[in-house]
This record gives structure tokens, C-alpha cells and sequence, in this order.
């Protein structure tokens, strides 16, 4: 393995993701048909499966961690300029996450909850930059760990917008989001207890039924977010149903608060990109 470098092992995991190789054999296979274009490619020695797989397994992958994060650093320079939408000056983010179904004879570690407990499986935990359709955050955790936890390992960007699903609903943690001078919205539970404030007109031919300022009224919900917020009725016409949304920005138009909850479906566009390409069982 010393005379396979971390840049040939870098150049063949980049070569697999990016012509949908699906396993470490069929990588060997297709650089090994490149002939003499191999070594003008930037390979300088023989790729043989034995030896990248000796390469993955002993050798860190932060390797792959420091150029991720400082190839999403210059990509998103290139999209700073554009606009999610025109009344927005600030950074929209997603937060979200998929279970990934995987081989319990690869993965004997990956155990599954709930209905997968015959499967192995991990959770992939995104932050996924709206603008930009870039994570900036990501964290592979154990099926059964409640994705609101991961809510903890966020460092929330002032002024900035994190659209969530009902699932994130923790007020003492959404408080948080508001004390470090971000906003959220996130979808409401349909048992939620609260007491309206006021009513602000609305234009309902946008499809918004309610814009209400409320307060929470069950004792321990209050006492993790003794605040206002805003409650926002929408009626989403293209799939017939109601949703009720929570924020604690008092300034955007309604209509653009239902908005912003209508992009997080690029992040699940985003998992179904994850895995359609990710890498199918390396052997």
C-alpha cells in the first residue's frame, strides 16, 4: 500500500462517484481498460482491488472530509449572487434526513429499528443549502437515533432561514433557533394547543387561509418558548389539503412563509440523488 498514495486512492473513489462504478471490482475493471491514458490521467501505479480496498480501510477518511468541505466552500461562491426568492436576502437552509437501507451480512453494525429490524440501515442527517442545492452539513448516525437530536449539532446563522418538517417540532429547541437570531418554519402538529393573539388579513386567492399571532398554552410547551409566534393556515390546491405552518419571523408576507416551506422538497430530491449514485455494496 505505500506505493498506492492517498492521491491515487483519492483519484480512484472520485473516478467511481462520478462514472457510477458499483463496486471496488468494477472500479479495477474500468481503470485497468483506460491502458496507457491511465498514467496521463494522474494514476502513477497499478490499481488493483486488494490494494484500494487495504487503502480505504486503513487510511482516514478525512481525507475525503477536507476536500468535500473546501470544494462546497468555492461552489457556493458561484451561486452568492442568485436570489431563492426576491423578497430573501439571507441563506435558506433544509434540514432533513433519509434511512439508507444496507446488506446486513456487509454491515452487521448498521442495526435497523422499527419495521427494518430484519435489515441493517444508517440515517443520513443533511443541512442542505437551499440557493445553492449544496449540504453544508452532514452526519451518518444509527437508524434509531430521533433525528431531533441532531437539531443539537447545528451552529445557527443569524438572519438566516431553517424550513423544517413537523418531525423537528421541539420548542425548546426552535427557541434556541431564535436565540441565535435566525428563523424557522416548520410544520405544525396537528395537536398543538395554543391561544390566538391576533388575526392579520390575509389574501386568500394565494391559497393562505389564517395569519394569527399566537402563544403557546400548554405549560410545559409555554415555558420552552414563552414567546409569540406566528400560526399560517395554507391551502395547498395542487394536492388538496391543508397545512399549518409556525414561524417566528412576523415580517414576510404569508404567501412567501409557504413558500420557503415549499423548497424543502429539494432536499428530498437530494436523497433521492444520494441513493440513486451512492455506491452499492463495495466488495
Amino acid at each position: 500500500m505505500r506505493r498506492f498514495s492517498c492521491w491515487n486512492q483519492f483519484l480512484c473513489m472520485a473516478f467511481a462517484q462520478l462514472t457510477y462504478r458499483e463496486s471496488l471490482r468494477d472500479i479495477e475493471t474500468c481503470l485497468r481498460s483506460l491502458g496507457s491514458k491511465l498514467y496521463h490521467s494522474g494514476f502513477h501505479t497499478k490499481v488493483a482491488r486488494s490494494t484500494l480496498a487495504d487503502a480505504n480501510e486503513h487510511r482516514s477518511w478525512k481525507i475525503y472530509h477536507d476536500v468535500a468541505r473546501a470544494l462546497i466552500q468555492r461552489a457556493r461562491i458561484l451561486y452568492r449572487d442568485d436570489k431563492f426568492l426576491d423578497e430573501l436576502e439571507s441563506a435558506v437552509y433544509a434540514f432533513d434526513s433519509t434511512t439508507i437501507e444496507l446488506y446486513r451480512t456487509l454491515f452487521p453494525w448498521a442495526h435497523a429499528a422499527g419495521h427494518m429490524k430484519t435489515n441493517a440501515a444508517v440515517k443520513l442527517h443533511t443541512l442542505l443549502d437551499i440557493q445553492s442545492n449544496m449540504p453544508v452539513f452532514i452526519r451518518v448516525s444509527a437508524a434509531n437515533i430521533h433525528d431531533m437530536l441532531l437539531l443539537d449539532e447545528l451552529i445557527y446563522e443569524a438572519g438566516a432561514y431553517y424550513v423544517l418538517d413537523r418531525g423537528y417540532t421541539d420548542f425548546a429547541r426552535l427557541k434556541r433557533i431564535d436565540d441565535s437570531g435566525a428563523f424557522f418554519v416548520v410544520r405544525a402538529k396537528r395537536d398543538l394547543r395554543f391561544s390566538r393573539v391576533y388575526s392579520h388579513p390575509v389574501n386568500k386567492t394565494t391559497g393562505v387561509i389564517a395569519d394569527q399571532t399566537v402563544t403557546l398554552t400548554v405549560w410545559r410547551t409555554h415555558e420552552a418558548y414563552p414567546d409569540h409566534l406566528r400560526r399560517i393556515r395554507y391551502f395547498d390546491q395542487e394536492h388538496d389539503r391543508t397545512l399549518v405552518f409556525l414561524t417566528n419571523n412576523f415580517v414576510l408576507d404569508a404567501f412567501t412563509v409557504t413558500q420557503l416551506y415549499r423548497s424543502r422538497w429539494q432536499i428530498e430530491l437530494f436523497f433521492k440523488w444520494i441513493k440513486q449514485h451512492d455506491l452499492h455494496g463495495c466488495d
